[in-house]
């Protein structure tokens, strides 16, 4: 008579290969998932909030102690109106300008120079962001 191999009982163990596998798979899908809903989020927030103008601040000097000048090249659909806002900063930091340009161009690819005046020599100029401009502008 011939023995019968001896098997160890299902389960008693630790995890049988198919169960380590499935709790693999759901970890790998849950963080999957996670990372889809936060692109989507982002998207639709960058959807919602994106502006139809973009500028970049190609160019700046400072002509005096009260007077720096700005070069912007803006890029916008022919119809629409923006409002750009441009400060600049003094040695310590502190805000020595800040500016509202508004772009109502009927152009869609163009240069604006722009002059601000300042409270003191300004050292640092920036382009803060633009934005379509509100009804009635």
């Amino acid at each position: 008579m011939a023995a019968e191999p001896q098997t160890l009982p299902e389960g008693r163990y630790g995890r049988s290969a198919d169960e380590r596998a499935d709790r693999k798979l759901k970890i790998v899908g849950g963080v999957l998932l996670a990372v889809l809903l936060g692109f989507v989020g982002w998207a639709g927030v960058h959807y919602i909030t994106k502006s139809d103008i973009s500028a970049e601040l190609v160019r700046r000097k400072t002509m005096s102690d009260d007077t720096v000048q700005v070069v912007l090249e803006i890029r916008k659909s022919k119809d629409s109106v923006g409002v750009c806002t441009l400060r600049s900063l003094g040695e310590d930091g502190s805000e020595v300008a800040r500016k509202d340009v508004t772009l109502d161009r009927r152009e869609s690819h163009f240069t604006e120079l722009v002059t601000l005046r300042t409270t003191a020599r300004a050292f640092a100029t920036e382009l803060e962001g633009c934005r379509d401009a509100p009804s009635g502008h």
